[in-house]
């Protein structure tokens, strides 16, 4: 067999058909792995017809690399987020929450655990009174004078200023006092800490003064019970102890005296605070039943006693 000579045109015709074949196939093999080095796509492109399948599957397991338009505006866009100024605190309007202290077990001058019993164990029970001085107060003191009675009155700052002869009363015949705030805000626990130290302090100095040198106030009422361990901490700060009750006459609302009565006679239990009102409005009803409870809790066995302090 003749061989072709490495010139003659069947050669050449040759070589050129292999390199049209093999000429795909080379291409592919030099082409980038990474869409994005290769510049931006022809108009109409798909981007997903040039991906290679490892290319796919690594960018279903993280996200898609910044396009060239969102990486060029991305500083400027830092920029003007970095450097735009911090916010300035503004303080707590009047009324405004403010954050509360974590509850404390004691503090300095004592506990500010909330009192709901008399500070001897038996059968005794403590009177308390809220919202005075007012004109009622000397005749609940004339009724808790013919039992040998003693009560605790809860006493609002103006009240007392407004009354310094009650507030002496009370003293001399033996009863106690207690702080119930400036203004009898409610709900207090919603006042800056500012205001609360304010409703507690000025109160109890209110009172002092009203009742003379030397007067004591043991305890700090919370108008409508709303304690928090921001108020308790304030009051017991002060030398005072938070004191709740047992017993709700609600006497406030002028339930009828049978209901003041039956809200004592069905709830008191051996140690009991009782709250009932000499203050805050018409206390008629209060005097009435306290003229029935009286002789009932002494029939009953009941000493008079103060809260634990």
């Amino acid at each position: 067999m003749r061989i072709p000579s490495p010139r003659s045109p069947l050669v050449h015709a040759l070589g050129y058909g292999l390199a049209v074949l093999l000429a795909p196939v080379l291409l592919a093999g030099c082409s980038p792995a990474d869409p994005h080095a290769a510049g931006p796509a022809a108009p109409g492109a798909s981007g997903s017809a040039a991906a290679t399948p490892s290319a796919m599957s690594s960018s279903a397991a993280a996200p898609p690399a910044a396009s060239p338009a969102i990486t060029s505006a991305a500083p400027s866009a830092r920029g003007r987020t970095s450097a735009a100024p911090a916010p300035t605190p503004t303080p707590d309007p009047p009324g405004s929450t403010a954050p509360a202290p974590p509850p404390a077990a004691s503090a300095p001058g004592g506990t500010t655990s909330i009192v709901y019993r008399a500070a001897s164990a038996g059968r005794t029970v403590a009177l308390t009174f809220d919202d005075g001085p007012s004109q009622y107060t000397g005749q609940i003191l004339d009724l808790l004078a013919q039992y040998g009675a003693h009560a605790t009155f809860c006493q609002i700052g103006p009240q007392a200023s407004a009354r310094p002869a009650a507030v002496k009363r009370v003293l001399a015949e033996g009863h106690r006092l207690c702080d119930h705030t400036v203004h009898h805000p409610q709900p207090m626990h919603t006042l800056s800490h500012e205001r609360q130290a304010y409703e507690i302090a000025a109160a109890k100095e209110m009172i002092g003064e009203a009742g003379g040198p030397g007067t004591e106030v043991a305890w700090f009422r919370a108008p409508g019970g709303d304690f928090s361990a921001e108020n308790r901490l304030i009051a017991v700060q002060h030398g005072m102890r938070p004191l709740g009750w047992s017993v709700d006459t609600r006497d406030w609302s002028r339930p009828g005296v049978a209901s003041i009565v039956a809200a004592v006679q069905h709830g008191l239990r051996p140690g009991g605070v009782v709250l009932m009102h000499d203050g805050g409005g018409d206390r008629s009803q209060t005097v009435a039943a306290l003229r029935q409870l009286l002789p009932w809790l002494t029939t009953h066995g009941y000493t008079f006693d103060f809260p634990a302090t």
